[in-house]
């Protein structure tokens, strides 16, 4: 599976990324810690670094631990014995035994309770476990993929995480960065995922009008890549356009694009221009339109943030590509 050409982007901190995860795919190293927002793809980096490394052909266990109620997580992970305890009829295989040979992902590994924690970190260290219930230890060759959203330097200074188990872990740590870090890659995103629904959904949508371009670049994205995926696979489903469409895109990214205004309720028919622009843009064109638009944004982004820098920042664009801009719109 070409896991690699799914991490789509160009920037230099996405070139960065896949250079490390390819490089730690095929290095020895059984712990890896992966940090990232929610939504930025941290399970499709752990997914590259299983089938990127020797241990592709055997198995990928995937195991979301904020997901498994806290009271099961250890036989879930260890599995147990015969009797182990009331309703344990039958011995089962726990998770890390089925990762023998192969990764196992923890996903949001900060939710593990601190027994489990100690547990974990006994197993990094011996490569052996014991399932509940059992006399004698078992010997695993497993690679350990860990993934947080949160700072675990922070979680062990407020005593939610062990320090010994975070130093075990931190031995490579990958960072994903969050899309609003990453300039012009949500229109490269974009364009992957319009190619993905066409194909997925039958349809023959291949362009965005210039003003959507501008509030992908401008939006923050708290959703990351994952936001961006869901908004445009509803188009997809909902509208009936050729091509993507600021009254498609919802008045909440609207609101946070135009600097927190109110969306006036012509939203859906004007791409959040309101009674007054509406009536100075009367028997302006298309693309005039879109001008004004951007020209507004940009302005209103500049007016809230002070600076130059900052409001780069906020459109999450180089100052260099909000100055181009705004001599573009004559500002």
């Amino acid at each position: 599976m070409a896991y690699q050409g799914e991490f789509v982007g160009e920037h230099p901190s996405m070139v960065e990324t896949r250079r490390l995860i390819s490089k730690v795919a095929k290095s020895p190293t059984r712990t890896v810690l992966i940090y990232g927002e929610t939504g930025t793809g941290k399970g499709l980096v752990a997914r590259m670094l299983h089938e990127e490394s020797e241990r592709a052909n055997s198995e990928f266990i995937d195991v979301n631990c904020a997901a498994i109620p806290a009271n099961l997580m250890e036989s879930e992970l260890f599995g147990y014995e015969k009797g182990a305890f009331t309703g344990a009829f039958a011995k089962k295989t726990g998770l890390v035994e089925a990762a023998d040979g192969g990764s196992i992902f923890l996903d949001e590994i900060r939710e593990l309770e601190p027994v489990l924690q100690a547990k974990l970190l006994s197993l990094l260290d011996t490569q052996e476990f014991r399932r509940v219930g059992a006399v004698r230890s078992r010997k695993i060759d497993a690679r350990f993929i860990a993934a947080t959203n949160r700072i675990l330097s922070t979680e062990v200074r407020a005593g939610r995480f062990r320090d010994d188990l975070y130093y075990r872990l931190q031995v490579v740590a990958i960072n994903v960065p969050p899309l609003r870090d990453r300039g012009e890659d949500v229109l490269v995103l974009a364009e992957y995922f319009m190619r993905r629904f066409n194909a997925r959904y039958g349809r023959l949508i291949r362009a965005m009008e210039p003003a959507v371009r501008d509030v992908f670049l401008a939006y923050p994205w708290p959703g990351n890549v994952r936001e961006l995926e869901n908004l445009l696979e509803r188009i997809f489903i909902l509208e009936e356009d050729r091509q993507i469409l600021v009254r498609h895109i919802p008045p909440r990214i609207m609101r946070e694009v135009d600097g927190g205004a109110p969306v006036p309720q012509g939203h859906q028919d004007t791409g959040n221009i309101g009674t007054a622009d509406l009536k100075a843009e009367e028997g302006l064109d298309f693309h005039a339109r879109t001008r004004a638009f951007q020209r507004r944004m940009v302005e209103r982004v500049l007016a809230g943030k002070g600076g130059v820098t900052a409001a780069a920042q906020a459109l999450g664009i180089s100052r260099h590509a909000l100055r181009h801009q705004m001599k573009k719109l004559g500002l």
